[in-house]
């Protein structure tokens, strides 16, 4: 009779944490993916304004063209600035989610050796028990026929 893994609630709990870090890291490379590309698409606005900019300073902008110009790159550059700060924090998050997903999985591997080795005692144990068993058939049959060959009138 083997014995159930003791260890086997938490290693069901140590699974569910590892599948929700797992799900929970996705969501945040998502997330960071997706403030990369908005930063990418700002810094891409702010290269073909500044460029309309300077075609209009060249051909002969007003000055409250270019006044408008400028102050729309200001702003733009204070979102780039807060997209930058956004990005940051998203690779820390990022970054701290892929420590957690590391944390369950060396759990997980831990109590899943643990597991293994259990698995492995226990069919240490079955085979001794059915050594055991069969030892135990063959030393009785073997002294049955013994007793049978001693007993008198028994034609040997």
């Amino acid at each position: 009779m083997t014995k159930s893994f003791s260890l086997a609630p938490l290693l069901n709990l140590a699974e569910h944490h590892n599948e929700s870090a797992i799900r929970k890291l996705g969501q945040l490379n998502q997330l960071q993916q997706n403030a990369q590309q908005k930063l990418e698409t700002l810094l891409e606005f702010r290269r073909d304004y500044q460029a309309q900019m300077q075609r209009g300073v060249q051909e002969g902008m007003s000055p409250v063209e270019l006044r408008n110009f400028q102050q729309f790159i200001y702003k733009l550059d204070e979102a780039i600035a807060q997209q930058r700060m956004q990005l940051k924090k998203s690779q820390a998050s990022t970054q701290l989610g892929r420590d957690e997903f590391n944390a369950t999985q060396r759990k997980l591997k831990s109590l899943d050796t643990l597991r293994q080795r259990h698995v492995e005692a226990q069919k240490k144990i079955a085979e001794k028990i059915e050594q055991k068993t069969l030892d135990e058939h063959t030393s009785q049959t073997a002294a049955r026929k013994m007793s049978h060959e001693q007993e008198p009138g028994s034609g040997s």
